[in-house]
């Protein structure tokens, strides 16, 4: 099995830290060109399944034994030439460590998980791009190594802490309630088929089934595979996310690292918000370029092609040396209208944290009915029996 023994190739603190720590991962594909992608939150290395068969050109892992390796033909139907991916599982999740204390787990650990894999693949820079919880990895991972950094790839990202929340609305609170109420895999798979794609395309009719019912099979089998999610592995990401965070000097770290981005998302995301990630694109001018589909969570199946292009574009332009001017797509602003945007999104953040407040309420009532009706379960009836006559 190809596992990172993570302390191994770290400096003597962070190995006393990592004692022990595995990272499971999968290499797909051969060529001069590398690609680490990480994965979100609850995800494993074959949630990329899509960009694995798109970039590389198989999704058959290299370690597996009945492969017949043809590396002229691998990267041979992109525009860029031979890629060679490599994707993981996150600590806490899949076949990866499953540390049990909550401070085990940060977005700058798990960069740090990142970095020690490119070390034991002997790879000494690499395209890396991250969705949703992975995105915030990658972010770190850009600000800690960024002369290892060919381009950076973010797919539905958000700038963490309460940017985390979703949108509160009625859709959403009865995602969260189902989400904490699923103990099996079929629970599990029907609610997250809500969270990652856009209704529209669940309801789409693929020969005489929707999209719903063939993925929810899918999801189920995976699930049932992969097993869900242990608690210590699940509190310790989420507890990533909460505690995630890009200081200015790390937004300049990367805006300096002399390599490009691509802040890709969808539309209909209801788990990261599209307008965090617009801010954030924002904050990474001049070398970040927005780029938007209709979609839900997980735009990179649902819009396979499209997500796949648009890396192979981030890749070839990276590889071309494109400057950023001619990269990033953003307006050029006037002063009134940059200091219309200063006060919007001062607005934006006063709505945000009224926002995280009542999602915080909430949370909090959830939790109390939740203990309190097992507390409930837990009484045992006292039988009273017909009074004895005198």
């Amino acid at each position: 099995m190809p596992y990172c023994e993570v302390g191994k190739t770290q400096n003597a603190v962070d190995a006393a830290l990592n004692n022990g720590i595995q990272i499971y991962y999968r290499t797909y594909g051969h060529g001069p060109i590398k690609v680490l992608l990480i994965t979100g939150l609850a995800g494993t290395h074959d949630s990329w399944g899509p960009q694995i068969r798109g970039l590389a050109g198989t999704d058959r892992a290299n370690d597996d034994q009945n492969m017949a390796v043809d590396r002229e033909s691998d990267g041979a139907n992109n525009e860029v030439g031979g890629i060679e991916v490599c994707s993981l599982d996150n600590r806490g999740m899949g076949r990866s460590s499953v540390p049990t204390k909550k401070s085990d787990y940060s977005t700058r650990i798990m960069a740090k998980d990142a970095i020690a894999l490119l070390d034991h693949l002997g790879w000494k820079k690499a395209h890396v791009s991250g969705h949703s919880m992975g995105a915030m990895i990658a972010c770190k991972m850009a600000a800690l190594v960024p002369d290892r950094i060919l381009s950076l790839a973010l797919l539905n990202v958000t700038g963490g802490g309460f940017e985390c929340c979703p949108k509160l609305d009625r859709k959403t609170l009865s995602i969260a309630i189902r989400f904490l109420k699923a103990k099996t895999p079929e629970q599990r798979a029907a609610v997250d088929l809500d969270t990652h794609y856009s209704e529209e395309y669940l309801e789409e009719f693929v020969g005489s089934d929707t999209r719903r019912v063939i993925l929810y099979q899918e999801y189920v089998k995976g699930i049932t595979a992969s097993g869900m999610q242990s608690n210590h592995g699940f509190e310790g990401q989420i507890n990533a996310c909460w505690r995630h965070k890009m200081t200015r000097a790390e937004i300049d770290l990367i805006r300096s690292g002399g390599f490009l981005v691509s802040v890709i998302h969808g539309r209909q995301d209801v788990i990261a918000q599209i307008n965090h990630a617009r801010r954030l694109a924002e904050k990474l001018q001049p070398v970040a370029r927005m780029v938007e589909f209709h979609g839900g969570h997980l735009v990179t199946h649902e819009r396979t092609e499209e997500v796949n292009q648009a890396l192979l574009e981030l890749i070839k332009a990276s590889e071309m040396k494109m400057s950023p001017h001619d990269w990033n797509n953003f307006p050029k602003k006037r002063s009134d209208a940059s200091n219309r945007t200063t006060v919007e999104r001062e607005t934006n953040i006063i709505i945000a944290k009224i926002h995280v407040f009542l999602v915080y309420l909430i949370s909090l009532f959830l939790t109390a009915f939740k203990y309190g009706r097992s507390s409930l379960q837990r009484l045992k009836p006292v039988r009273v029996g017909a009074s004895s006559p005198k």
